[in-house]
């Protein structure tokens, strides 16, 4: 018998259950439906406090929005290999990129009064981290933070990556750079989008200064079909893009399909994907791409999380890692450069 099955009967959320059991602010009416539930199916709240007491000091929750984007795949393992540390284990939840899948593994960890949770964000507007912080529940913002959100974070220099990406395909002699970044509201995209702006502004050049606006600029859902749909989009246009800054690895592997589906193959149209893949140097031509740290940060934010638990942090702290650009084949320079 657990608090779920109290929430079910009593028709409410296991966060409600929790804070009858544990004197927090209900109504009276949810509070007596409560007691009223767990009465009838003879649920004892003093061995379930002591459950969650226990649970609160051995079990952290990982909610990430995509597990099979090996990027947060290589997160997760470093926020579990510093969780084990300290014996604390790991519960692995995949948001999809919906808020409302989020938002319910929210109330499960602080339903189930888990040690913290660690979150990458599945909208910078939307994702509502008050419930577990005004409860006391240390949380870090990872990859992506919430606008509002008084959070400790670690965070990749999204707007650096994506001006240095940029840079190098005009470097390479690239005129007409398209960017397909993710959806609207989160903030990798638009601080990758922003850095990939800024190399156009910068550069000044009236080829330069036309890509800069929204014609080459398509937004898509950090998966591979997202990717696909916008470069079909771009390929289509009068005049096409010479290169394609890609914001992430999932969706260079639509836009590289995209583009052998219409015989337009890298380096003649420039491919650089933010994110690098152990595939990147085995394809040909291999992939150019923007390495990122994203073990150090699935480490970082469980380290962050583990002080902030035992009270040796203050005030909430950021970190920011910088990524490295691996040149390879295909971005070399568009056909007779």
């Amino acid at each position: 018998m657990t608090i779920h099955d109290v929430a079910r009967a009593a028709g409410v959320s296991p966060a409600t259950v929790s804070r009858v059991f544990n004197g927090g602010k209900v109504t009276p009416a949810r509070a007596l439906s409560v007691q009223e539930a767990a009465a009838a199916l003879g649920f004892a709240p003093n061995r379930v406090a002591r459950s969650l007491r226990k649970q609160r000091s051995s079990v952290i929750a990982l909610i990430i929005p995509d597990i099979e984007n090996p990027f947060f795949t290589s997160l997760a393992r470093g926020v579990e290999d510093a969780a084990q540390r300290t014996s604390l284990s790991v519960v692995l939840c995949n948001s999809d990129e919906d808020t409302e899948k989020e938002r319910r593994y929210l109330e499960v960890a602080l339903g189930e009064q888990m040690a913290g949770v660690i979150v990458a964000a599945a909208s910078q507007d939307e994702t509502d981290l008050g419930p577990l912080t005004d409860r006391g529940v240390p949380v870090v913002a990872v990859d992506r933070r919430p606008r509002d959100a008084e959070v400790d974070a670690v965070r990749v220099d999204n707007h650096h990556g994506g001006e240095v990406a940029t840079r190098h395909l005009l470097q390479a002699g690239y005129r007409r750079i398209a960017c397909i970044t993710g959806p609207e509201g989160a903030s990798t995209s638009e601080e990758r989008l922003a850095g990939h702006r800024a190399a156009l502004s910068a550069a000044q050049g009236s080829a330069a200064a036309a890509a800069a606006d929204n014609t080459y600029i398509r937004h898509a859902d950090f998966r591979v079909e997202g990717g696909r749909v916008a470069m079909r989009e771009l390929l289509a246009l009068p005049e096409p893009p010479d290169a394609v800054f890609v914001a992430n690895n999932l969706m260079t592997i639509g836009v590289l399909d995209a583009l052998g589906e219409a015989g337009r193959t890298p380096p003649g149209v420039g491919v650089l994907s933010f994110g690098d893949v152990p595939w990147a140097s085995l394809v040909r031509p291999s992939l150019t791409a923007v390495e990122l740290p994203s073990y150090e940060l699935g480490r970082t934010a469980a380290d962050l999380l583990l002080q902030r638990r035992d009270g040796s942090l203050s005030p909430v702290q950021t970190v920011v890692l910088r990524t490295k650009l691996q040149v390879r084949e295909s971005t070399a320079g568009p056909a007779g450069s």
